[in-house]
């Protein structure tokens, strides 16, 4: 099934953002009459602006950029929801919806191992990609890297053969709305997150498992107890992943499981008793329990493509994504990380948790997802190593609110101090650590309310850092 053809079409494009820059150098390379509509003036895209009107493209910006919206193809961005009165309309009126990553999906000419998960799907995504790379680097065929980590998909299409493979990361947003589902789909986790955008938990939950929908094969968390669900009805054989042995009882004959025993993680077929070692957990360079779990599920995924020679060689060199636990700097016996990825209480826990005994002064807060707190003020005060908590930014109100209504916020005596301004918050962490401590920056929220990205948000934690005397 070929793309469609989109000479002479009339196509607009939602939003100038840089990810979607090389979609629309795709789309005027194939000839479209292209639009981009974006809410920002065109003062304020600056060289956005400039290199989509040298593409030949036409500008609708400001307040009323979504208005008059009759082109006969209309990509939108995973920030719209597909159902906004105006794309609605659009289509009533004979306008074809669709996204990059929905016609990438029902277009790929190779085969697509695709993540998603409230938690660790970058990390999870990463390492995917990494060990195929090791597994690919003799033969002929390429990793393609992209989603919603790294580059968009579908302007690479031209360049993919059916011996390549494409690694997808996939948000709940870019799932609501696809129509086929990648061959092997991969669900880290689901637990409370952008509840802000989608109507409620059970939205969210359906969007995630969407991924599922036609896969080949599906990896699931069994300590989760949405996934476990949802491997309980999965219509495709399912591998199941978990520090602990899976039951035999909750294994159907075609599904297989992935897990920990005596320091190795290893691999068994659900109709056979032998199991199979594949990676010494002490191999792996990553600190914390959870990313011994992102190994087991990138162990899972990459099952028929890649051996434990090439998991264990990423294992031994792979020192995580950016923004993620990541050490800026030592200065007077405090070590600075930067966790600016964790968006969600989930994450913050597992960050905590990956620092072991040492001492820490977190700093947590930001945009408002309208996710509940209280499981984040039960990671704060059940570690006993939080020195001091900074709260900052949007949420801080309500993360304040959740850890004093805490049962065991008395008897903690944690310590909370407030800093409405995140430079401000980051100088008082700083002043607060003693020699031994930890600064992490891990904000259980996004980075809307001050910065564009949860990267720009790290990269101002990491300057500031790195400016201290």
């Amino acid at each position: 099934m070929s793309l469609p053809d989109f000479k002479s079409k009339t196509v607009t494009l939602l939003g100038a953002g840089v990810s979607n820059m090389p979609l629309a150098g795709y789309l005027a390379g194939r000839g479209a009459s292209l639009t981009v509509r974006d809410r920002k003036s065109e003062a304020d895209l600056g060289d956005a602006a400039a290199k989509l009107k040298a593409l030949g493209a036409r500008l609708i910006c400001g307040d009323d950029y979504m208005s008059g919206m009759d082109e006969e193809f209309i990509f939108r961005s995973p920030g719209f929801r597909p159902d906004l009165p105006v794309l609605v309309e659009a289509v009533k009126n004979g306008s074809v919806l669709t996204s990059e990553m929905e016609l990438f999906l029902a277009h790929r000419p190779c085969p697509a191992i695709g993540i998603t998960g409230s938690d660790g799907k970058s990390t999870t995504t990463t390492l995917i990609s990494e060990i195929l790379k090791k597994a690919f680097a003799a033969g002929d065929g390429e990793v393609f890297l992209g989603g919603n980590i790294g580059e968009p998909m579908l302007y690479r299409i031209d360049r993919m053969k059916e011996t390549d493979i494409a690694v997808v990361e996939l948000s709940s947003f870019q799932l609501m709305s696809i129509e086929r589902a990648p061959d092997v789909a991969v669900i880290t986790n689901i637990t409370p997150n952008h509840l802000d955008w989608h109507t409620g938990m059970d939205e969210y939950i359906a969007a995630k498992a969407k991924i599922l929908a036609g896969c080949s094969r599906a990896v699931l968390n069994f300590e989760n107890e949405v996934t476990r669900t949802l491997a309980a009805s999965a219509s495709c054989p399912v591998t199941l992943f978990a520090h602990d042995p899976i039951p035999d009882e909750v294994l159907r004959q075609e599904d297989s499981a992935v897990y920990e025993r005596d320091g190795m993680i290893v691999f068994r077929m659900a109709s056979e008793a032998e199991e199979f070692p594949i990676l010494a957990v002490s191999d792996i360079l990553l600190p914390g329990r959870h990313n011994v779990e992102n190994y087991m599920a990138a162990i899972a995924a990459v099952r028929g493509y890649a051996g434990p020679e090439e998991i264990g060689e990423v294992a031994r060199t792979f020192r995580g994504v950016h923004h993620r636990l990541e050490l800026v700097r030592e200065k007077d016996g405090v070590a600075y990380y930067n966790s600016s990825i964790d968006s969600s209480p989930t994450r913050t826990a597992a960050a905590i948790g990956a620092l072991g005994s040492r001492s820490i002064v977190i700093i947590c807060g930001g945009y408002d997802k309208k996710i509940p707190f209280e499981p984040l003020a039960d990671a704060l005060i059940s570690h006993k190593n939080i020195r001091t908590v900074v709260l900052t930014g949007a949420t801080a109100d309500k993360i304040e609110t959740a850890l004093r209504g805490h049962a065991d916020f008395a008897n903690r005596a944690l310590p909370v101090v407030r800093e409405a301004d995140f430079t401000d918050a980051v100088l008082r962490a700083s002043a607060l650590a003693q020699e031994g401590d930890a600064v992490l920056l891990s904000p259980a929220c996004a980075s809307f309310d001050a910065f564009p990205n949860f990267e720009k948000r790290g990269e101002r934690f990491a300057e500031i850092v790195n400016g201290l005397t």
